[in-house]
């Protein structure tokens, strides 16, 4: 999570020479899907032909094949590992591509899979043809499948299903076999239906209620999955090729790199709204703070959208049935031009038209946030003022950056207005909640670690040459003096492991959360195609590839690389046992050090401290009812996931999930909604941070160590 600039290059001693730009973990969280109404020129009316459906073309547009050598040219003479595409990347790539088009494996049969084998090391061989045929072979037999099993899918829906037989379905789609044949696939998906029924009664939904819901998600699915076009197949492809490097070489497509864009800088244009497929139907899913949809104040949360028309004069397109995207893409615009949505409200009544002007938004929810609690006592009966911040992300704003303007957005200057606040009002400690930061612009993680440093070394950047380069933060100065608590978990990766693991190595405050971060210390680029081939003037836009550069390292010499950073105080939670680290991730690159470089000792965190601070919370967290259901909830967690097969007798299952939900303990945990409108939300596990705070201000105190501003 994390980003890189964008240089115009096309050789490796280019790319080498860009060397302030970091990568990210771009996650995809299970269980929500959302499309943010973000910048990007509206499509025209005939989208379809510019960007057409692979069920309706015979051969891939001739871009592709540009993109395709592009992308393996850059591949190749710029990624750390400088390796060449040959027969093991091929069959890396080869089992990478079919787990992204049939993750499951619910739709291809084996036949299907042992036909495509033959070219299982070939894929090499293409790419150097620019070659994309194979895509196409598998996609579009991935569609034939669909067609045939969807009626059996609906039909298995509606049929009786046998609750007391005992069976079981397989849950690791890692060791499932493919079905032999449509009378295997058909039995496999009569379980999975039926595990659907189990699991909806378990929440307490009628298995009428039940059978609408299915069918819908089904049929969303069907719809969603037939209109895939050309170039997001191209997108799911060349990424299986180039992830058989490392996990975040990926390419994006034209309308995921704007996406991309638009994340890193928290500014997009268009209404301010995020909206949600729904059997079909686009539903508005949230209205953004201060965006035009809410200043408008008449599109709700809940409406449905059924047709977009431009303020060119031309007709209004139905969206019925239309893909997410190009809904999205077709309400997207330049600030200031108009859009007319053709709206049925939430509520009831006639459909109604809002014509909306078209605004730059500031994405709020995604910067630094801040409040001041209090807890406790001191000596002399007044409250522990802790300043709390919430940081989502090392945000950017690059156009800003690239024009000069000098309000644009940037993390550092956000926390110095914050941290500056907090001087002035008398804060006795800060909490910086890096615990859903995924990371972003390097630069400004080295500019925010200067905020807490007086100087010195952030992060070490080696290149595929073995050259090191020290990274330093250069202003003399320093924002807060007292002491620092930095919130992490395993979602904390990249760039917020960058930051926290300077902090660590300065001993300069603690870390508190699961007992590592998320283990991502590469460096990735972002390449605009378009302007890399044709010149900063090229405007048919080509997508970009973010390739891995350069591998990170701390002060003291230590790689992030999948290990991440260690918590000095660990707390309970289920994220530390989810497999989201870096070492979770097929082909993530290898672990090592280089040279320790000098720097400055704050001497506020040392073993004894941790050994006292460790100590106190553990004592408290045993007594904490709270933390006492937790640690259950975790237990339970933990062997489920061991677990291999599912039981579908309703006796069985209900038995099981009595100890635990963990498909919902997961959607919980990721879901990027989850605490979207509070900094530092109310729960005994911040109390616990909280109290953690509290026994490091006495435990520098004790030691004569507590630096006041």
């Amino acid at each position: 999570m994390g980003y890189a600039t964008r240089p115009t290059v096309r050789s490796r001693k280019n790319i080498m020479q860009r060397r302030n730009s970091c990568g990210q973990v771009w996650v995809r969280l299970s269980g929500v899907t959302l499309a943010t109404i973000a910048s990007m020129a509206p499509l025209p009316q005939s989208f379809a032909e510019e960007f057409p459906r692979v069920a309706t073309v015979k051969t891939p547009p001739a871009d592709n094949r540009i993109i395709v050598r592009s992308v393996r040219n850059l591949v190749e003479e710029g990624h750390i590992s400088q390796e060449k595409f040959d027969d093991e990347l091929s069959k890396r790539g080869f089992d990478l591509f079919l787990r992204q088009v049939d993750p499951m494996k619910s739709y291809l049969l084996q036949p299907d899979v042992d036909e495509f084998r033959a070219n299982e090391t070939l894929l090499d061989d293409m790419l150097q043809k620019n070659n994309i045929s194979f895509a196409y072979t598998v996609y579009l037999r991935f569609l034939e499948r669909l067609n045939e099993v969807t009626p059996i899918i609906h039909e298995l829906i509606d049929s009786p299903l046998d609750f007391n037989v005992e069976e079981y379905i397989e849950s690791d789609a890692k060791e499932m076999k493919y079905a032999a044949n449509l009378e295997e696939l058909k039995d496999r998906w009569r379980k999975t239906i039926k595990l659907n029924f189990l699991s909806a009664r378990a929440d307490g939904d009628s298995d009428e209620k039940t059978r609408e819901k299915l069918h819908k998600r089904y049929r969303t699915y069907y719809k969603t999955r037939s209109q895939t076009d050309v170039y997001e197949l191209l997108e799911m492809y060349l990424t299986a090729l180039t992830t058989s490097l490392d996990p975040h070489t990926t390419y994006m497509a034209p309308r995921e790199k704007d996406n991309f864009d638009m994340h890193i800088s928290l500014r997009l244009k268009g209404i301010g709204a995020t909206l949600r497929p729904d059997d079909g139907s686009t539903i508005v899913e949230m209205i953004v703070p201060g965006g035009a949809a809410d200043k408008d104040g008449r599109l709700k949360e809940g409406d449905e959208i059924v047709a977009v028309q431009q303020d060119d004069g031309s007709p209004a397109i139905e969206t019925l049935d239309m893909k997410l995207d190009d809904v999205v893409s077709m309400i997207r615009g330049e600030a200031g031009t108009k859009v007319k949505l053709h709206v049925k409200p939430k509520m009831g009544g006639e459909r109604q038209i809002y014509e909306i002007t078209r605004a730059i938004i500031k994405l709020e929810d995604s910067a630094a946030q801040s409040e001041v609690l209090e807890r406790g006592k001191k000596a002399d009966g007044s409250p522990y003022r802790i300043g709390c911040i919430k940081l989502p992300s090392f945000y950017l704003d690059m156009e800003g950056a690239r024009s000069n303007r000098q309000d644009y957005r940037r993390t550092s200057t956000d926390l110095e207005a914050i941290l500056k606040k907090f001087n002035d009002s008398n804060v006795d400690a800060v909490v910086l909640d890096l615990s859903r930061n995924g990371g972003g612009s390097l630069p400004e993680a080295i500019a925010a670690t200067g905020l807490f440093i007086e100087y010195g070394p952030v992060v070490q950047v080696k290149d595929s040459n073995g050259r090191t380069q020290t990274m330093n933060d250069d202003v003399r100065s320093i924002t807060w003096r007292g002491p620092l608590i930095v919130k992490t978990s395993q979602l904390s990766a990249s760039a917020s492991e960058i930051f926290a693991g300077a902090i660590q190595d300065y001993e300069r405050g603690l870390i508190v959360g699961d007992p590592k971060t998320h283990g991502k210390g590469t460096v990735q680029t972002l390449l605009d195609l378009a302007p890399a081939l044709f010149g900063v003037g090229a405007t048919k836009p080509l997508g970009a590839l973010k390739l891995t550069i350069q591998q990170f390292y701390l002060p003291d010499g230590r790689s992030t690389q999948l290990e991440g950073v260690a918590a000095d105080v660990i707390l309970p939670s289920m994220t530390a046992e989810m497999d989201l680290s870096e070492s979770d991730l097929d082909y993530a690159l290898p672990m090592d050090s280089v040279k320790a470089q000098p720097h400055k000792d704050y001497s506020m965190v040392d073993s004894a401290i941790k050994q006292l601070l460790q100590q106190q919370s553990t004592a408290r967290i045993l007594a904490n009812a709270e933390f006492e259901k937790l640690l259950g909830r975790i237990e339970a967690y933990r062997k489920q996931k061991e677990e291999k097969r599912i039981p579908l007798r309703e006796s069985d299952y209900m038995a099981r999930r009595k100890e635990l939900r963990s498909e919902k303990e997961e959607e919980e945990q990721l879901d990027p909604k989850a605490e979207r409108d509070k900094v530092f939300a109310a729960n005994f596990y911040n109390e616990e941070v909280l109290n953690v705070a509290i026994d490091y201000i006495n435990a520098l105190q004790n030691a004569n160590k507590l630096v006041t501003k």
